[in-house]
């Protein structure tokens, strides 16, 4: 087994930044310690919520009598027979929409929630109320609030998954996710050290750079099995090519994103949650329609508790097979394969150098090309354009696997 910190070769596979994406645009309220923190704070806001559905002609829209500019602004939904939490018995209660609730609403009524955010609310309250009344496509819409707060408006077949469910899912697997229970493998990541080229999973830091968030719209989580390194193989200095399980997921119980799980294996994260030489992407998607919660349940609960028991023996022999999987057998034939796989010339030029530069031989495996095309995918400037490079090297190494 190597010995930690451990050294790591980032010049293989690709460059993920969508970790480091969320580190860099979060508030401060919206980073948390640990998954007991994110779980409490979750439970605690769906515990204070209430769900209701009504006819499009079963709440209003009410606007104050302005006295100063900011009244202008001010919009609240009228929304009858709620239940809050604590209370005996259902009443109307009067909650302002947050901004994502607001452009529901305005989808619902099909009206354009850019120009309607220019304008009084007086205004507004009018337009909406005519077009959720007259130019409707379903007949009910169920909401979802607080206190205060309108958090969701969405069609009546809409299927939440709660926040704080996927969150307790989580901890089944990984604890606190901090690494201190030693039945648990997944844990917010270490940390590169550039000056050595290791990787010390250890080095996890502050809340500020642990990897879980959340705010009233959305959740998303990054745990890695970094204390367990897989050898692949060897890097071209000779030393033991590393890679470690990682996974992320997001999810909104109010609708701003589907539920999504995206696995694979990685290198190193560094200070900036960049993750490094990321092989190997599988993605589980769940929309939030009418079976999404029995979806979570049959297919992504099983799948993540899987992969956290998964042994390095699927990963080795796709490794193998794929180095042993020869595609081409001349310098000419590696311009053809990467045409066949829909790339230019000039890009298939790139590819061939780019490999040659970072490997130092010439690509002739199914594992030459995949590292090759992911090498090549790094210099992406656009993430979508990143993504559908790489897609390329999942999809040739999956033909051998």
């Amino acid at each position: 087994m190597p010995v930690r910190p451990y050294a790591v070769d980032t010049s293989a596979g690709s460059l993920d930044s969508t970790v480091s994406n969320q580190w860099f645009s979060r508030p401060a309220d919206e980073k948390y310690a640990d998954l007991n923190a994110l779980f409490n704070a979750k439970k605690a806001a769906y515990d204070a919520a209430w769900e209701t559905r009504v006819s499009t002609r079963g709440f209003c829209f009410e606007a104050p009598i302005p006295e100063t500019k900011e009244d202008f602004k001010k919009l609240t939904v009228g929304v009858p027979n709620v239940r809050t939490a604590g209370a005996d018995v259902s009443r109307t209660v009067e909650v302002a929409p947050t901004h994502w609730a607001f452009g529901q609403l305005c989808q619902l009524a099909k009206a354009p929630a850019s120009y309607l955010r220019e304008l009084p609310s007086q205004m507004v309250t009018e337009q909406l109320t005519y077009r959720m009344r007259f130019a409707r496509e379903v007949e009910e819409v169920k909401l979802y609030g607080g206190t205060q707060q309108l958090f969701a408006a969405t069609g009546p077949t809409y299927g939440r998954i709660p926040d704080h469910e996927v969150v307790h899912a989580l901890r089944q697997i990984a604890g606190s996710g901090l690494g201190d229970n030693p039945r648990f493998h997944w844990k917010t990541p270490g940390r590169l050290n550039w000056s050595n080229g290791t990787y010390d999973p250890e080095d996890m830091g502050d809340k500020n750079d642990r990897t879980f968030y959340g705010s009233d719209r959305d959740l998303f989580v990054f745990l890695v099995d970094d204390r367990r390194p897989i050898v692949v193989g060897k890097t071209r200095d000779g030393r033991d090519d590393l890679l470690f399980r990682g996974f992320y997921l997001q999810n909104s119980e109010v609708g701003s994103r589907a539920l999504k799980v995206r696995s694979f294996y990685l290198r190193g994260v560094c200070m900036n949650r960049n993750l490094w030489g990321c092989e190997g992407f599988e993605e589980l998607t769940i929309r939030h329609t009418a079976l999404a919660p029995e979806r979570w349940l049959d297919e992504c609960v099983p799948a993540l508790e899987s992969y956290s028991a998964a042994s390095d023996r699927k990963l080795l022999e796709s490794v193998e097979k794929a180095k042993a999987a020869k595609l081409v057998e001349s310098d000419d034939d590696e311009l053809a394969f990467l045409k066949r796989c829909e790339f230019s010339k000039a890009a298939s030029k790139k590819i061939v150098e780019v490999h040659e530069r970072e490997e130092g031989a010439h690509m002739r495996t199914a594992w030459d090309f995949a590292q090759g095309i992911t090498a090549y995918a790094r210099n992406a400037l656009n993430t979508d354009d990143r993504l559908q490079v790489e897609a390329v090297a999942g999809k040739i190494l999956n033909k051998v696997a």
